[in-house]
């Protein structure tokens, strides 16, 4: 059945969705509002593009960034972090010519990370491409719920210890919360497409520069407080903290954390889908927001990153706000998971929406003639139509996600292993064989050695990450017991 679902929908479609500008001319199809695809005009800029791709990279995951610079140091830390940076930047590059064959303004487009892998490497890789992106997506969806019910549980335990002292242990489940967030992301989740989620990515990357700019805050404070900077060059001390063999996995681990803190190449191509048409082309446009993102959110990864470890040295906990490094002024964490919430409802939808399109789409050309599929119902409580298709699967998909969450509420663990899942296949390998098939790189040239060098290497600490996080994870599981705070 998988197999099935990958050929049949990683095949560009034909037909109206497909109408090139030379059968209906483009002055035509501009005088009727649609693009040289015959699709609904796009209006995504840079900024719009931008917002899509802090509100995906400026997650969850820049709080374990204090933790993972605890585990490598003062040297290694902020050296690994701009490496990540830069690879990022650099394959995303890559990708975003990808979005046309050929001609990057005139050329057919790929409206996804698929369809790009199939019109440029097709056969078995197309369909190990989808296994990994959309398992990423999913393993993404139950990170972000692990993270919201923990920021909401770190409001009702922050403002528990200023009741009632930071002695006291205020034991709380995190379980109500998961539930609460779910709720939450089934109404959300009946959003259609793309194109009307723009709202909730510049809410969501409002919100990601206000908690992280509180934990900066704070952090600083903190270091003020210490009279002076914590850590060491090599990180978290062996014998003290640590036996050896734990300093190697938490340092593998600490690479998938900041791997996982620049994950969003999965939808990268979904998100160019957005912008506007030539001139200038779509991938100059993206090149352009990439570079702004990329370049701002590593900014703020090294402030917050380098600061949260400054200020607490090798105790440097795993999620800055949430760990209880900080306990007041209460209010200010209260405001600051608060926005950690808010932002994740809209990163959720921003890594869902290709999984829940390709599945809709998937559906439809399997059973055109069902009106559970393809029509729609009307609900007067909504004044709308509704598609009983799409909201059936997409709630199931949520509790589905809620469900293994509650399971396994393992942040850093998790947050590690996911970007060890998706940060060499996903960002890089399938960027660069794209490059060099679309471009015609020769064979054993200098160019093409260097980006097979290059993609090894990331093979590498890919596997290293991973190797580390399954560690932790197994480890937690031995004292953990499901459902209990």
């Amino acid at each position: 059945m998988a197999d099935n679902v990958v050929a049949t929908f990683y095949y560009p479609p034909t037909g109206a969705m497909q109408v090139s500008a030379a059968e209906l001319g483009e002055t035509k199809l501009s005088k009727q509002g649609l693009d040289d695809d015959g699709r609904n005009k796009r209006t995504g800029t840079m900024w719009t593009a931008s917002s899509h791709i802090i509100t995906a990279v400026i997650g969850s995951g820049v709080l374990s960034l204090g933790w993972a610079i605890a585990q490598l140091g003062w040297v290694a830390g902020p050296a690994v972090m701009l490496l990540f940076s830069l690879v990022t930047y650099f394959t995303s590059s890559l990708l975003s010519d990808c979005y046309r064959s050929g001609d990057q303004s005139t050329g057919k487009r790929n409206y996804t990370y698929m369809d790009a892998v199939n019109a440029n490497l097709s056969g078995v890789k197309v369909k190990v491409c989808g296994l990994l992106q959309y398992a990423n997506i999913v393993g993404v969806a139950i990170g972000y719920t692990i993270a919201a019910s923990t920021s909401m549980l770190a409001i009702r335990r922050a403002n528990c210890f200023h009741g009632k002292g930071h002695a006291n242990p205020c034991k709380i489940s995190s379980t109500p919360y998961m539930l609460i967030f779910g709720v939450a992301q089934v109404f959300f989740s009946q959003i259609p497409d793309f194109d009307q989620i723009s709202w909730l990515s510049m809410l969501a990357a409002a919100m990601s520069f206000t908690y992280s700019s509180i934990g900066l805050g704070l952090g600083i404070v903190q270091v003020i407080a210490n009279g002076g900077v914590q850590g060491s060059m090599t990180g978290i001390t062996i014998g003290a903290a640590v036996t050896p063999m734990q300093k190697v996995w938490r340092s593998t681990q600490a690479f998938g954390d900041i791997a996982f803190a620049y994950s969003y190449s999965l939808i990268l191509i979904e998100i160019q889908d957005t912008i506007r048409a030539p001139p200038p082309s779509e991938s100059t446009v993206m090149k352009r927001a990439t570079g702004v993102s990329v370049a701002v959110t590593t900014v703020f990864y090294m402030l917050c990153g380098c600061m949260g470890y400054a200020a607490f040295g090798d105790a440097a906990p795993g999620n800055l706000l949430t760990g209880f490094g900080f306990y007041e002024p209460f209010w200010l964490l209260d405001i600051a998971n608060a926005a950690i919430v808010v932002h994740l409802v809209g990163a959720y939808q921003v890594y869902c929406q290709p999984l829940f399109a390709f599945v809709e789409k998937w559906a439809a050309q399997r059973w055109p003639e069902s009106k559970f599929v393809t029509g729609e119902v009307e609900v007067p409580l909504l004044r709308g139509k509704v598609n009983m298709f799409r909201a059936t699967w997409r709630t199931a998909f949520v509790v589905a996600t809620t469900v293994v969450s509650m399971m396994l509420p393992f942040f850093n663990d998790v947050v590690g292993f996911l970007g060890a899942l998706g940060f060499w296949p996903l960002t890089v390998y399938f960027p660069i064989e794209m490059y060099v098939v679309q471009k015609k790189v020769p064979k054993w040239s200098t160019k093409w050695v260097c980006l097979q060098m290059l993609s090894i290497c990331c093979l590498v600490i890919s596997l290293a990450a991973a190797a580390g996080s399954i560690a932790g994870i197994k480890s937690d599981l031995k004292v953990y017991h499901p459902f209990k705070s």
